[in-house]
């Protein structure tokens, strides 16, 4: 038998996810047999593997030792960099600025990423105690397009995590884009909505004014400002929907494509390797209702790189 104690790091997990992290050689079918054969007691009860742990609930698995046993998986984040560049942290999240090229999370054939770096960084820092198998690993809350510089937030713990994850779906959290336009969009502001539909033959996002017949188009809206009009202008530009190269396929559907972005029509690179784009700003948008995170309310973090802020 094993005795855990749930923190804020199994704060709201499900009991049965819970054990598959704490029971490392259990299979799935062990989870739940136990669970049916009430092995499993929350504060001296049994409960379905649905229940949703709170803080400071007393967890007992009446299970053999050697579910127990099993070697813990090896994280390779471990052995990334470090070196981050931090907007904004504090005990619950870290936003950090991922620089163009790097991937926000591995990706097959790459290991480095930001995410991983996150890890390191905290790991490093003391706040990541791999004596004990840990039960929630710091992760991003969403990401970014690997050639797409900017911020991007990473939970610390599954508490911060969960209300992150549900304020960026209720766009309590707002995420703004700096961007250079070949040309200034017409009007100077507005918002630019369609379809969008990927092309496997070339690997591009198609945009469509009217929904296609295509069961696979995605609806999406972006709204705009002009920050600059002198050419190459630039554009504040914020997401409604999160869709693959959105804001690249928009601005290159009205006839101003990023500057630097060949793959949707422009020319000048501005002697740039990526498109000129960043996730600049993030706005936590929300009143304080006494939350966990709502001492963010209606705070701002901003970075902007330098070939930005320069030609503002």
């Amino acid at each position: 038998m094993k005795k855990f104690t749930a923190d804020k790091n199994s704060e709201g997990m499900r009991l049965d996810r819970f054990m598959s992290k704490s029971v490392p050689g259990a299979r799935t079918g062990d989870i739940y047999k136990a669970l049916r054969k009430k092995k499993v007691r929350v504060n001296g009860k049994h409960f379905d593997g649905a229940y949703r742990l709170s803080i400071g609930d007393e967890i007992c698995i009446y299970m053999n030792d050697e579910f127990f046993d099993a070697e813990a998986p090896a994280f390779q984040w471990v052995n990334s960099p470090c070196e981050i560049d931090v907007a904004y942290e504090d005990s619950n999240i870290v936003i950090a600025y991922k620089p163009a090229g790097l991937p926000s999370q591995e990706i097959e054939g790459v290991k480095d990423s930001l995410e991983s770096r996150i890890r390191s960084y905290l790991f490093r820092k003391g706040e990541i105690n791999m004596s004990e198998r840990p039960l929630f690993v710091p992760s991003l809350c969403h990401r970014i397009d690997r050639n797409t510089a900017g911020l991007l937030i990473a939970a610390k713990n599954h508490t911060a995590q969960t209300i992150v994850n549900q304020m960026i779906k209720e766009r309590k959290i707002r995420k703004l884009y700096l961007c250079r336009t070949e040309r200034a969009p017409k009007p100077s502001a507005g918002e630019i909505c369609g379809w969008l539909v990927r092309s496997d033959r070339d690997k591009k996002m198609i945009f469509y004014d009217e929904k296609p017949k295509n069961a696979a188009a995605q609806y999406c809206k972006t709204a705009y400002r002009t920050v600059n009009k002198a050419a190459p202008c630039i554009v504040e530009a914020e997401l409604f929907t999160g869709r693959k190269h959105q804001i690249r396929v928009s601005f290159a559907h009205i006839g101003c494509p990023l500057c630097g972005d060949v793959k949707y029509g422009a020319g000048d690179t501005r002697g740039g390797k990526y498109q000129a784009l960043e996730a600049y700003k993030i706005v936590f948008d929300f009143d304080d209702k006494g939350g966990p995170l709502d001492y963010l309310a209606h705070r701002t973090v901003e970075r902007q790189s330098t070939a930005l802020r320069d030609e503002r």
